[in-house]
């Protein structure tokens, strides 16, 4: 049985083989001429689209600073050409080139054979196509315009550094320079850009290295310079890449951190009442007095906390300039309002004090800017509004205040 099988087998490979090799070559031949001959249609989308020759100040809507239009006017052309060339060309490949040559209000591009071209050197155009189906193309040539875009640098997003809280960015504003349609420009020039960072960005061990590279006396606050690649804005009506702020002022651009610790106050704290006009009939300098106690002394007739308190949220050139200049204030109140009554930090005539800071600050930097001292101006605010008192076990102060009879008892209050 398996003899027959190889005689069989052989019979129909060797049995009159020189016709079957020729039939074989011509098979071979005909399917090549027919497959390099044979057109075809082929559909390609999102070719890039050029504009040559635009007249002197004018541009297109959309157009970088190559003569590319944004994607979003790229097109999809219909291509007739030799398929075994056709197979191996995509958009990659070809552009369409529009001239606009002496055309400078709008008109209406054709887009055939002679507006694709490729800047590939192995792909053959006129062997390759033979024909593309007319597409047409609205161009609304724009007045050619250059504008200072203002760039507002907003509340940075994500987290500080562990052990660093965010104090500030500086400067706020910024400008670019932008060239563009005018159209596009004067949208922009409305509304302005942003620019925002992200703290995730930022690590401690970089913040831990700036801070070692500072004086000492001055190590309770770090500027991170912003480097220049996140000093870019994009715009894609105007440009596929971001800009870069060409701002002189974006050299100095920083984000500003304290480091996260208790400082000591090393100053004894007065304590006053405040009397609300609406109980002044039973609560009143002659009917209520501060209790002296643990934590309350008598100096000198004034009232004072005089135990080592610290506090959080600033820095060590804020609380030297305001630690003399504080006061605890406490609501008076009959206990039918509040058992346990109301009590905050007050900092006496604060513009003084802003003044003072601000002065000092400046002494130590070399930015003697107005807006640097705009920017001061509002980082001391900023600490008034974070202030906050600890008590030595390094946990928020917690007092009891409560009026009892013709006195109120202050005490530090557990948890």
């Amino acid at each position: 049985m398996a003899e027959d099988m190889k005689s069989w087998v052989l019979k129909i490979f060797l049995e009159s083989w020189q016709r079957k090799v020729i039939s074989a070559i011509l098979a071979m031949v005909i399917w090549i001429v027919v497959h390099h001959t044979m057109t075809v249609t082929k559909l390609i989308s999102n070719v890039p689209v050029r504009v040559v020759n635009v007249p002197t100040g004018k541009t297109i809507e959309g157009m970088q600073a190559n003569g590319l239009l944004n994607r979003n006017q790229w097109l999809n052309l219909t291509l007739t050409g030799n398929k075994a060339a056709l197979d191996d060309v995509s958009e990659k490949d070809l552009i369409v080139e529009i001239d606009a040559s002496g055309k400078s209000d709008e008109w209406v591009a054709i887009i055939d054979r002679k507006n694709v071209v490729t800047e590939n050197p192995d792909l053959q155009l006129d062997k390759a196509i033979s024909k593309v189906a007319p597409v047409t193309m609205i161009i609304r040539p724009s007045k050619l315009v250059t504008e200072k875009i203002l760039v507002t640098v907003t509340e940075p997003l994500g987290e500080a550094p562990k052990g660093y809280q965010l104090l500030d960015v500086w400067p706020y504003q910024l400008n670019l320079t932008v060239n563009g349609p005018e159209e596009t420009v004067k949208k922009l020039k409305s509304r302005g850009v942003n620019l925002t960072f992200n703290l995730n960005e930022i690590s401690h061990e970089e913040l831990d290295a700036l801070l070692t590279s500072k004086k000492q006396g001055q190590v309770d606050e770090v500027s991170f310079f912003v480097p220049n690649a996140w000093k870019k804005i994009p715009i894609p009506q105007i440009s596929e890449t971001p800009l870069e702020i060409d701002d002189p002022q974006a050299k100095a651009l920083r984000i500003d951190f304290a480091r996260q610790e208790l400082l000591p106050v090393n100053a004894a704290i007065p304590v006053s009442l405040f009397f609300p006009p609406k109980f002044s009939q039973v609560l009143n300098p002659q009917t209520v007095q501060i209790a002296s106690g643990e934590l309350i002394t008598t100096t000198n007739g004034i009232k004072v906390i005089t135990a080592p308190l610290m506090a959080s949220g600033v820095s060590h050139l804020f609380l030297d300039t305001v630690k003399d200049m504080l006061e605890l204030v406490i609501v008076a109140s009959p206990k039918s309002e509040r058992e346990n009554l109301l009590w905050n930090v007050q900092f006496m005539y604060p513009q003084e004090l802003e003044d003072r800071y601000v002065a000092k600050a400046l002494a130590s930097s070399k930015d003697e800017t107005t807006a640097r001292e705009d920017y001061l101006r509002n980082r001391f605010r900023n600490y008034m509004n974070r202030f906050r008192l600890y008590a030595p076990n390094r946990k928020k102060l917690a007092l009891k205040i409560e009026l009892q009879g013709n006195a109120i008892s202050v005490a530090a209050q557990d948890g």
